[in-house]
């Protein structure tokens, strides 16, 4: 498979476009039958924009923030589950960048240019919360380690060549090893059953006495020692996905409500002959962009204060990222869930029929905006807006 090497952010921004529109086609149908995107995702890979966040020292297009939620905003819009799939691809390229030595980022550079897939093995069921890490990273003799946890909703690890896992070391301090899919005692298990994100194959990884390298494992917990934006990355990429949701479920209700919809016969009365002039109908339509509006822009704000806290990372302005990412997520969340229900409320009757498969746009907004939850994002966003008070350093934010 023939790999292109992005070179620069427009470049970056077409392919994206490019790609939503063929990705939007076959949306609807893989969702139905949970067919699993594996085609999709080799296209993904051969595109190069799995690549281009890498560094420009290393032959990537080391793309702007805003760029980067743009791609994942496009391609959301198309199909929010392809969408997820990458995220946690990025988020490990930026632990690289931040922790890894010379020789690792020479090395999975290379990788990621070449199109190698990271998928992850972060989140533990059973355990008292989701930093409550029990995977164990444990020497031998030879100064190679063994990694021994099970993993679940480990989205992008059924497609990865390299799976990133978050693993507790001496003094339960947090590393990331860089597992090799087919590595001896990696098992990763389809048995992801969400109501939403279906293809995304988010399922469980088992390891079982996986031997892995010195030069395979970054030390994640120096990450939070200082001023980072592991978690603004992280979390902007997830707000860009909520806003490509609303941005998808709008115009599939827009293309319906145009094509199918029927006008209230009291519209009729009115002298509405379609359901396309209806007024209170056009109100809606007006309510729900302005809201979309907002999350857009919320989310280019977001991008550009990411951006300027990498140009000059301090405390403060790590700050100004994390809580205006966080003000990006909680309102694209509310936004993608209000939309995509909405759609039905403005289509009609008909937009419920099963075969449609309309709901698909809820029902990946409603799992999507599960992974964690926005009140304690409004508590950090009250407290800095009230005291000044920074927010917290542990990655989630």
């Amino acid at each position: 498979m023939a790999i292109r090497v992005i070179g620069d952010d427009q470049e970056a921004l077409a392919v994206a476009a490019g790609l939503a529109v063929e990705f939007r086609a076959g949306a609807a149908a893989r969702d139905a039958d949970r067919i699993l995107p594996r085609a999709e995702v080799d296209r993904l890979s051969a595109s190069g924009l799995l690549g281009i966040t890498v560094p420009a020292a290393h032959g990537g297009a080391d793309v702007s923030a805003r760029t980067l939620a743009e791609v994942f905003r496009r391609l959301a819009s198309a199909d929010p589950s392809l969408a997820q799939i990458p995220q946690s691809h990025f988020v490990y390229i930026n632990v690289l960048r931040r922790q890894g030595t010379a020789t690792q980022q020479k090395f999975f550079f290379g990788e990621v240019l070449a199109g190698r897939r990271f998928g992850n093995a972060q989140s533990e069921r059973n355990t008292r919360h989701v930093q409550d890490i029990r995977t164990r990273l444990s020497p031998r003799a030879d100064g190679t380690r063994l990694l021994n946890g099970e993993k679940h909703y480990c989205t992008g690890a059924l497609f990865a060549d390299w799976i990133p896992v978050l693993a507790r070391a001496e003094n339960d301090a947090l590393h990331v090893a860089y597992v090799a899919s087919g590595a001896p005692g990696v098992t990763v298990v389809d048995d992801w059953d969400g109501m939403g994100q279906r293809t995304t194959a988010s399922g469980t990884v088992r390891l079982v006495d996986v031997v892995v390298d010195a030069e395979r494992i970054v030390p994640h917990h120096l990450t939070f020692e200082g001023p980072q934006l592991h978690g603004a990355v992280a979390q902007l990429l997830h707000a860009a996905i909520d806003a490509g949701i609303t941005t998808g479920a709008l115009a599939e209700a827009a293309a319906f409500v145009h094509a199918k919809s029927r006008p209230w016969f009291e519209s009729v009365a009115e002298g509405y002959e379609k359901a396309v002039d209806d007024p209170l109908l056009i109100q809606r339509f007006g309510e729900l962009d302005i809201q979309r509006r907002a999350s857009d822009a919320l989310l280019a704000v977001a991008s550009d204060s990411v951006d300027a806290a990498t140009r000059e990372l301090t405390d403060e302005t790590a700050a100004r990222a994390s809580i205006a990412v966080a003000a990006a997520k909680v309102h694209a969340a509310r936004t993608a869930v209000e939309a995509s229900s909405a759609l039905f409320e403005v289509a009609g009757t008909r937009a419920a029929l099963a075969p449609l498969n309309l709901h698909r746009y809820w029902r990946d907004a409603r799992t999507h905006t599960l992974h964690d939850p926005a009140r304690w994002k409004v508590q950090h966003i009250g407290r800095h807006a009230l005291s000044g008070v920074r927010p917290p350093r542990h990655g989630l934010l």
